[in-house]
């Protein structure tokens, strides 16, 4: 049987006393994404706010990729199980669902589905809803279609910002005598509606024919589109607004929210091998802050740039910061792949594709991290306005790639456990000597350290065995900033990084040396790290 697409449309009525922030971070954070999480049923989620002033205010509408997915376990078990959150917050909602079968669809030569677009594109889409409820007339349905896809959106198509017309009637799924009509237009922005071409297309003689004699009601409303979903949760505007009893976690421990001025979302990103990304969206609030994201060193995690962060967001309030736990953090995909520089740089774009985030304003990495960095700005270009890497090398050696599976062999030592005795090797090998007079921050990085997957450790130092970006770095488009400890590798780094960076581009790359520190100048002493990379962020 070939599959029936449709879509699942619902609208929504907030009842008084619902907080339309409360109501509006459960949906974006928790609702949405839940279902876009299962690309093989929902293909994009779209919501609409009324703009003809009536009720319900609020739409949402999800193409189904086959509508008999939506009578499948897997969804059935997403709506039973419902989070006592949901629940609460679903409760103080009017929430009508249907669901239709795709009928017909014509579409603008320009058209671009509307979740491939930026949020800056597809915000302000304007979409008209028809719905037509049919006579019990022999020849309705066959008559009214006819019309409606021979004449009708033959016309609609000439209204000047047109973009996309479908015809849907009543699914299956809803088990109903009665099959009714429904008609989704879309148009740009700016846009004919009210014009010439669209009065011209409700004004023929066929159409008066038709509803005459096939049609009985006829409803219309018009919407405006104010936010698309992605498979990961990025709400942070409502977020910042509710108060600290708002926050949520979800019953496996992987999605948080902290609501209030400091609101971060934490979740998870799962690429295409079913690897799962944990990730922490936080800072400025606006959906449209520039972003800058941070790639860790191996055998860390995110929590690695904590000292940095607090910096950050103190001085550059108007950056939204994102932070994720590189692959081989944790559990590996089954079988384990090796890694690459191109699979971590492919992860990053995962996680932005994920959070809907088309450039970002800088990319910092360090370490395995700064070569994904400059591998990302070489390979994505158009994603990056500009990156920082620091304590890396743009090229493996023989002796570095040995070096690696020698750490491995020690960290798989005593079923695994020889990963705490590589963790204080690791540790007094990064930092710089000064560094390791300060007992605090030693302790917390030896245990981040000791605390990796060491399977995960085993099958991402792969990333850092035989790669050479060297011979890519002149056709760099991205400008670049190189940073390293003075102490890093008793200073070999320094010489090594001085020695490439003006490959960089046409005009190379400035290398800023943090003085007294080692292979983590972001952790070992944040401040210095910010005077180094404050200028050009």
């Amino acid at each position: 049987m070939s599959p029936k697409p449709g879509m699942l449309y619902v609208t929504m009525q907030p009842k008084p006393g619902l907080s339309l922030d409360q109501f509006h971070e459960w949906y974006n954070n928790e609702h949405g994404p839940t279902r876009l999480r299962l690309p093989e049923i929902f293909t994009n989620g779209l919501r609409y706010r009324a703009t003809d002033g009536l009720e319900p205010t609020y739409l949402a509408a999800y193409d189904v990729t086959c509508m008999s997915h939506l009578e499948t376990e897997t969804y059935l078990t997403l709506r039973a199980n419902r989070s006592p959150r949901e629940a609460e917050t679903i409760g103080q909602v009017d929430v009508k669902r249907y669901f239709f079968d795709l009928v017909h669809t014509k579409a603008s030569p320009l058209f671009t589905p509307i979740e491939s677009l930026s949020n800056e594109e597809a915000e302000g889409i304007q979409t008209t809803f028809v719905d037509i409820t049919l006579k019990d007339t022999e020849g309705a349905e066959e008559g009214y279609q006819k019309w409606l896809i021979e004449e009708h959106i033959e016309m609609l198509s000439k209204v000047p910002g047109w973009l996309r017309s479908r015809v849907f009637k009543t699914s299956y799924l809803e088990n109903s005598d009665k099959i009714s009509y429904y008609a989704l237009h879309d148009y740009s922005k700016e846009n004919g509606q009210g014009g010439p071409e669209h009065k011209a297309s409700m004004d023929t003689p066929w159409r008066t024919e038709i509803f005459d004699k096939y049609v009985a009601n006829k409803g219309r409303r018009t919407y405006s589109l104010f936010y698309v979903f992605g498979p990961a949760p990025r709400e942070l505007s409502s977020l910042s607004r509710l108060p600290a009893s708002a926050g949520f976690t979800s019953a496996d421990g992987k999605n948080t929210t902290i609501p209030g001025p400091d609101a971060a979302v934490i979740s998870y990103v799962t690429t295409s091998d079913s690897l799962s990304i944990p990730y922490r969206l936080e800072g400025n609030s606006a959906p449209d802050a520039p972003t800058v994201a941070f790639c860790n060193s191996l055998l860390t995690s995110l929590n690695m740039w904590d000292p940095f962060i607090d910096i950050l967001k103190r001085e550059r309030p108007d950056l939204r910061i994102l932070r994720y736990d590189t692959r081989g953090r944790h559990a590996v995909p089954q079988p384990p792949v090796a890694a690459t520089l191109d699979v971590l740089a492919g992860d990053l774009k995962s996680v932005l594709d994920a959070l809907r985030i088309t450039k970002l304003h800088t990319l910092i990495g360090v370490s395995m991290g700064g070569a994904t960095t400059l591998n990302f700005a070489l390979t994505y270009p158009e994603r990056a306005g500009k990156f920082i890497a620091c304590d890396f090398n743009a090229t493996s050696s023989p002796a570095n790639t040995q070096a690696w599976k020698d750490r491995t062999a020690i960290a798989e030592e005593d079923d695994g456990k020889g990963i705490k005795k590589l963790a204080e090797q690791t540790v007094s090998r990064w930092f710089h000597p000064s560094s390791m007079e300060n007992r605090e921050t030693v302790q917390w990085m030896t245990e981040m350290v000791a605390a990796n997957s060491v399977e995960g450790f085993k099958y991402s130092n792969t990333a850092l065995w035989d790669y050479d970006l060297k011979p890519r770095m002149n056709a760099a488009t991205v400008p670049g900033l190189m940073v390293v400890g003075d102490g890093d590798a008793n200073g070999a780094l320094v010489k090594a990084m001085d020695g490439f960076r003006g490959l960089l581009g046409t005009s190379g790359a400035e290398l800023k040396i943090v003085p007294a520190t080692g292979h983590l100048p972001m952790c070992e002493d944040p401040k210095a790290f910010w005077e180094a990379v404050r200028d050009f962020i």
